[in-house]
Order: structure tokens, then C-alpha cells, then sequence
């Protein structure tokens, strides 16, 4: 038994869950692992999430004593291995009553957390097998329009603050894509103008968004990342997940994320209602302008995309993980749908002189791998 392994059959032990037997789960785009553990007739979750594993570079325009203090998690506000971080942002949306796992036990300096089992149930695997995908994006939506009814805490819990999804993060963020992807499609490098051009195009975009009062953005709300609980009410039949990169930002982040999802295609008649869904929802708050944010969408819609694009290139570049080039295509199409927003129109230009468009509507090859 490898010394991880004996570490984790002890948290299981001191959890009062060290007879059960584990089971392995299909992997995600992290350095997580997950495992069911069953005892009994009892299941749990257990997630292994080794300490310092994620270590990505730091931005491109970052001194070399920048690189080492903060690192690209630090920058882009990710919570890399901090099993307390995951822990407090269960909680929190347990309090206001959206449905995630209840912790049972958990090691942050392990990292290990054992927690509740919501079984099988992913809106993904859902749709696949004929549910009728209305009721689960309109329950989805209800979870964000209550989390969108008061502004984003600040202390999570003890010493736990709700980073905020500012522009520094966001344009580290936007760095991926020249860094990451150009080298993919294009077989170079970026040069240093095509990276400094890019980000100042976005910082443009970004910068007057920088006043507006910040709501608690999961950051990765998608089908993949939710599950149908059929025997609660409301809004907490939508179970959440992955929820440990959590930030305080835009109202529009998560409602793009559920709607433009990388991973599956969300008919757009589908995502036309529940934009249309949310707004009836949101019409008559304090603070909420319809106009404001329709302008807001595009905006937070193309700098994920963007962004998706650069991490699925990076997952194969330096991570050997090929399977996500097939869904850049997509990503695409909703990133040149994003695009032909007038507010997106200097980075219009920007990508349609870069990216020839018979590039950008097929997976590339494995062969561009350096």
C-alpha cells in the first residue's frame, strides 16, 4: 500500500469509515480523485485532493518573484488543494438552502473529505436517458436566482474569505488562451504582442464591469457538475458540486456556465428561455437592471469561453489529456456567438485576423503536441 493510500485508510478510520471498500470514479479536468465508499448498505463520497498538486505557471507578465509568491491559482483566485475552502463553501450554500453534499469528516492537510453521496443523478446522464430538460434547467436556475437575491459574503467561514472574481483574475484567465491554445492551432508560440494585445483588448472590455456589487459565482456551474435529488422540493432537487473554486463576481458568470456549456450542446431555443426564465425571476429586485445585464452576458460568456479554450489546450498540452480537444469546436461556436456583440466588437477583429475560421471548427490535432 502506497503511502497516500495508507494516509487515506486512516482518515477513514479516525471518520469511523475505515471498513468500507472504495470504488474508484471516472476522473475530472483536476488533480482530484474521487472514490464511493461503501459500508453496510451505505455510501459516501470520498475526495482525494492531494496538497500542492495543482501548480500551474503564473501569468506571462508576471517578474520571476511574482511567479513565486503567488503562482496562477493564486492569481486567478482558485482554491488549488484547500480542502477548508471546499468545506466552507458547502456550507454556505447549505445555510441558504441550496442542496450540496453534507461533510461527514475532512483532512485539509491531508486533504481528504468524506460526504454525502447524491448517487448517480448528473443533469448530464439525466437528459442523455429522456428527462425532460426544462424542469432541470429551470430548478438550476432557481438555485442561482436565490444565491443572486443578496450580495456575496465576504468571510466564508473563521478565516475563510469569498475571493473576489476581479480583473486581475479574469484577464490571467484570459492569458490561457494565447499561451495555451495559439501554440495548439498554430503550431508556435504567442509573441509577446499577440499576448499583450489580447489581454489589453480584454482589460477594455473588462474594466468598466469592475463597480458592479458582486454576487457568489460557483464558477463551474454546468450539467456536469449538478444532479437531479427527485425526492426534495424547489430548488433543492438541483444537487451542486465542485463548488470549491467559488469566487465573488458577476450575476452572469453562472447563468452562461449552465447555458454555454462546454461539454454537452444546449439547444438554443432551450437556453432562450431560460435567459427570458431568469430575468422574470430577477425583474423587480433591489439593485437588479435587465439592461445591464444583457450587456454583462456577452461579456462574461466570451471571456470564459476564451478562457475554456486556452485550459482544454493546456490539459493537453502539459497534461497529457488529449480527450478535451474535441470540445473546443463548440466552445468556439459560442465564443464567435458571444462575439458578435457590439461590446466584443475590437476583439471580434482580434480573434478573425488570428484564428482562421476552418481552424477553429475542427478538433486539432493530437500531432500538435509539443
Amino acid at each position: 500500500m502506497s503511502d497516500r493510500a495508507e494516509r487515506l485508510r486512516d482518515f477513514l478510520v479516525r471518520a469511523g469509515w475505515g471498513d468500507a471498500s472504495l470504488t474508484a470514479l471516472a476522473g475530472d479536468a483536476s488533480t482530484r480523485r474521487y472514490l464511493r465508499a461503501e459500508r453496510n448498505g451505505t455510501t459516501a463520497m470520498v475526495m482525494d485532493q492531494p496538497q500542492a498538486a495543482e501548480s500551474p505557471a503564473a501569468p506571462a507578465d508576471a517578474d520571476p518573484v511574482q511567479r513565486l509568491q503567488l503562482g496562477y491559482n493564486a492569481v486567478a483566485r482558485l482554491a488549488g488543494a484547500d480542502c477548508s475552502r471546499f468545506v466552507a463553501v458547502a456550507e454556505h450554500l447549505r445555510r441558504v438552502g441550496v442542496s450540496t453534499p453534507e461533510i461527514y469528516a475532512y483532512d485539509a492537510l491531508d486533504g481528504f473529505v468524506l460526504s454525502e453521496d447524491f448517487g448517480n443523478t448528473l443533469y448530464a446522464d439525466m437528459i442523455a436517458t429522456g428527462h425532460d430538460p426544462m424542469e432541470l434547467y429551470q430548478t438550476a436556475v432557481d438555485v442561482l436566482a436565490r444565491l443572486h437575491e443578496e450580495p456575496a459574503p465576504t468571510v466564508l467561514s473563521g478565516d475563510i474569505v469569498l475571493f473576489r472574481y476581479d480583473e486581475l483574475a479574469m484577464l490571467a484567465e484570459i492569458d490561457l488562451f494565447a499561451e495555451w491554445y495559439l501554440p495548439v492551432v498554430l503550431g508556435r508560440k504567442a509573441s509577446e504582442q499577440e499576448i499583450a494585445e489580447h489581454r489589453g483588448l480584454w482589460a477594455n472590455v473588462l474594466t468598466p464591469l469592475r463597480g458592479n456589487s458582486p454576487v457568489f459565482v460557483h464558477r463551474d456551474y454546468h450539467a456536469q457538475n449538478l444532479m437531479w435529488l427527485a425526492r426534495r422540493k424547489g430548488f433543492a432537487r438541483t444537487g451542486v458540486i465542485d463548488f470549491q473554486d467559488a469566487v465573488a463576481g458577476s450575476a452572469a458568470y453562472d447563468l452562461v456556465s449552465l447555458l454555454e456549456d462546454a461539454r454537452r450542446d444546449v439547444p438554443a431555443e432551450l437556453a432562450a428561455a431560460m435567459r427570458k426564465y431568469y430575468l422574470e425571476l430577477r425583474r423587480g429586485h433591489s439593485g437588479f437592471d435587465a439592461h445591464s445585464f444583457g450587456s454583462e452576458m456577452p461579456i462574461m460568456a466570451g471571456q470564459r469561453n476564451a478562457k475554456i479554450i486556452g485550459i482544454f489546450s493546456r490539459l493537453y498540452l502539459r497534461d497529457n489529456k488529449p480527450r478535451y480537444l474535441a470540445m473546443i469546436p463548440r466552445v468556439w461556436r459560442y465564443l464567435e456567438q458571444d462575439l458578435c456583440h457590439p461590446v466584443l466588437a475590437h476583439l471580434k477583429f482580434w480573434y478573425d485576423n488570428h484564428i482562421p475560421a476552418e481552424l477553429r471548427h475542427a478538433a486539432p490535432q493530437t500531432g500538435a503536441r509539443t
